[in-house]
């Protein structure tokens, strides 16, 4: 089971990164800087994101990553979407933005469809994560918003809408 405890105390504006691999710590410290220039805050990772390391869960599928969410009810409340560090991230770069929103989370098939037509998930870069939360969490834009960004760019990348 995922320990994440440790994210009782979070802020709703953080987003939450769960690390799955760990294969390359250069890679790792790459995006956690970018991460860091890319906050709104200024006062260090420890206010603009939080990292759950997930060893457990390496070459874990989404399904996987969900499950280990859900176990904690009060989180799996709290999100709409979650960011996964695994080994294309280490490789490319690129987090992989998950949603937590299920059929039940909608008032109909209709809507859950819409949500997610460009799929449940998409891959980002580290400078994208903020956006992406904050949005959610303010419903300002839905999922598929930047799901749809992400499967026009030529790499299925959510870069941000000003680079479009």
């Amino acid at each position: 089971m995922v320990d994440l405890s440790g994210l009782s105390e979070r802020s709703e504006f953080s987003p939450v990164i769960i690390r799955t691999d760990f294969t390359d710590e250069a890679a790792w410290q790459e995006t956690t800087a970018e991460l860091e220039r890319s906050s709104p805050h200024d006062g260090g990772p420890a206010q603009s994101y939080d990292v759950v390391d997930a060893p457990e869960l390496d070459g874990a599928d989404t399904d996987a990553v969900l499950a280990a969410i859900s176990a904690h009810e009060e989180l799996w409340e709290q999100l709409s979407v979650v960011f996964v560090a695994d080994g294309t991230t280490m490789r490319a770069g690129h987090l992989l933005a998950v949603t937590t929103l299920t059929r039940e989370d909608f008032d109909d098939d209709e809507d859950y469809e819409a949500s997610v037509e460009f799929g449940r998930e998409f891959r980002t870069m580290p400078g994208g994560v903020h956006s992406i939360h904050v949005n959610l969490e303010l419903a300002n834009m839905d999922f598929e918003e930047f799901s749809s960004s992400a499967q026009e760019d030529s790499e299925g990348v959510f870069r941000s809408f000003a680079e479009r």
